[in-house]
């Protein structure tokens, strides 16, 4: 890409703030009818998938009822809770349907995630020591991160991650790591994980115990319909959240580079870290429209039946200026993601920091 100006920089935000307020000056009871319509969905989904599973002894009920039960749970995970738990639809002033209140089909509490994630990982997205999501702690998915031998085993543990994907971010969302700089004591860490296991019981209880037992002799066929549909859930979600932030297009910063950033270099920094899934209508539902992770990035509160119509607007501004606006289908990008993978698990120099004037290092990092 092109060196951008600071002053180009400011006027690309400025540009962002006006797309960010006209969406906010026209939301709606369309909007409103939608999220609702989604709930609606979703709630049917997994009824009719729990009666389909009922009724499994005949094997096409088993995969319609799994079928079922898994797009639901992938709905309430991606389409509804995560957008939910962003404020997306607090504007709404319905209790039932609040950030404050919502609590989502996983093991990782909502509290837990609402700040590693919506504070920790969409303040500081991409920059290496401030941003924990990059990778999970679990990963080098940077070559700015250093070596380490332990690092020859991520494909495997990027290939476990996935199916036990709920599992990685209630783990993730301790930062255990904190222990060691004495930020975090154990009595908080211990407060967190009987609340993991709180919230985990519930869920193993409603999925593998009640649910199979209600179905009688049908037992072993629920109990393995519900876990079917879980791990595709989780499979699906790791998918789509690491196809919008590791594929090789996907830069990242360090703490220099955003030392005294502006509203316009959070903009920038925003574009430049994240990528894009193309699809059709259905396809951007079951991405929990994460397919847009551009415009989620840019624009986090923002509700996400919306950034259909905001990313050709988006897309025009990155033309105007000169900027990348990376997008690629499921598979590309899913191939670039597992490329970085392999390719990082295998030492390689480490980069010199790019410290310096905000402005050329975030350019330099694309």
């Amino acid at each position: 890409m092109k060196t951008i100006s600071e002053a180009e920089i400011e006027e690309f935000g400025r540009e962002l703030d006006k797309i960010r307020d006209d969406v906010i000056a026209s939301r709606g009871e369309d909007d409103a009818r939608y999220i609702r319509r989604v709930i609606a969905v979703q709630r049917a989904l997994e009824v009719s998938g729990r009666a389909l599973l009922f009724a499994s002894v005949l094997p096409p009920a088993w995969l319609a009822g799994t079928a079922a039960l898994a797009t639901a749970k992938i709905l309430e995970n991606m389409e509804i809770g995560h957008n939910v738990l962003h404020g997306q639809w607090d504007w709404m002033r319905d209790p039932a349907i609040h950030s404050s209140t919502w609590e989502w089909d996983l093991v990782s509490p909502a509290r837990h995630w609402k700040y590693t994630h919506n504070y920790l990982h969409h303040k500081w997205t991409n920059v290496l020591g401030k941003d924990r999501d990059i990778g999970f702690v679990l990963l080098r998915l940077s070559p700015e991160q250093p070596w380490h031998p332990y690092y020859l085993g991520q494909p495997l543990y990027n290939a476990i991650l996935a199916p036990f994907f709920e599992w990685g971010v209630a783990l993730h969302d301790l930062e255990v790591e904190r222990l060691r700089g004495g930020d975090k004591s154990w009595a908080e860490v211990f407060a967190q994980v009987r609340e993991i296991l709180r919230k985990a019981g519930r869920q193993a209880v409603k999925d593998y115990v009640a649910f199979p037992l209600l179905a009688g002799p049908l037992f072993l066929p629920v109990l393995i319909g519900n876990f079917t549909a879980n791990m595709t859930r989780n499979v699906w979600a790791h998918t789509v959240i690491f196809c919008g932030h590791f594929p090789d297009e996907a830069a990242t910063f360090t703490e220099e580079q955003v030392e005294g950033e502006t509203r316009g270099e959070w903009y920038l920094r925003q574009l430049l870290g994240s990528c894009n899934l193309t699809g059709g209508s259905l396809f951007h539902i079951m991405a929990g429209n994460l397919s847009y992770q551009i415009e989620h990035h840019l624009f986090p509160d923002l509700p996400s039946n919306r950034y259909a119509e905001v990313a050709p607007r988006v897309r025009a501004l990155c033309e105007r200026f000169g900027l990348p606006y990376n997008t690629g289908s499921l598979l590309r990008q899913t191939a670039r993601v597992w490329k970085r993978v392999f390719r990082l698990a295998l030492p390689t120099p480490t980069p010199k920091s790019r410290a310096g004037c905000p402005t050329p290092a975030l350019t330099q990092a694309a």
